[in-house]
């Protein structure tokens, strides 16, 4: 009887240097076999490898989950605290019947206030912060510390004006009107 290697040599299915090669590889399979030492030491150490590799992966992987969530926490307490700020020092009982008109998310929002506060809103002294979709009336040392937070919540902030009477202007018991509706 003929090997199978024989058989396939003359069926035409495999070439006369296939099958060294094959003999080849059996051989130095079996070698390896006989002095098992060496196959284990280098199995071992590719196991090494690959765990030391998935572990730096796995490592690696964590490092940027925890970057990400650190990121998102510090996200959320500055809105907390922008929160905190807004509801502790805005004002209230501004009702009134005067529309102020302000922008918000590219919407356009009324608010309706008195006299007073419209003055104040117009010389600067007070600001209009938003937050989500609620608005709040606060000083202008207040907005100020909150752009130094996030400028974005800064909805209306006008430059301050100093009334300043000049001695020599002739209409200075006049005053003008800011209001006027036409």
């Amino acid at each position: 009887m003929s090997s199978l290697q024989d058989q396939l040599l003359k069926a035409g299915l495999t070439t006369k240097q296939k099958a060294k090669q094959a003999n080849s590889a059996k051989r130095k399979k079996n070698k390896q076999k006989r002095s098992g030492v060496e196959v284990e030491a280098t199995l071992q150490e590719q196991i090494k490898q690959d765990l030391t590799k998935t572990k730096s992966d796995k490592a690696e992987k964590d490092r940027i989950l925890n970057e990400e969530k650190q990121q998102q926490v510090a996200t959320k307490e500055l809105k907390l605290r922008i929160l905190q700020i807004l509801t502790h020092h805005s004002i209230k009982n501004i009702f009134g019947e005067i529309e102020f008109n302000f922008t918000q998310n590219s919407k356009i929002k009324k608010l309706f206030i008195d006299a007073a506060t419209q003055k104040a809103l117009i010389n600067g002294r007070l600001s209009i912060c938003g937050l989500d979709d609620s608005s709040y009336l606060v000083t202008a040392e207040t907005a100020e510390k909150l752009a130094t937070l996030d400028a974005s919540v800064i909805l209306v902030s006008n430059d301050k004006i100093d009334e300043e009477v000049d001695e020599d202007d002739p209409y200075a018991d006049y005053q003008i009107p800011d209001d006027l509706m036409w």
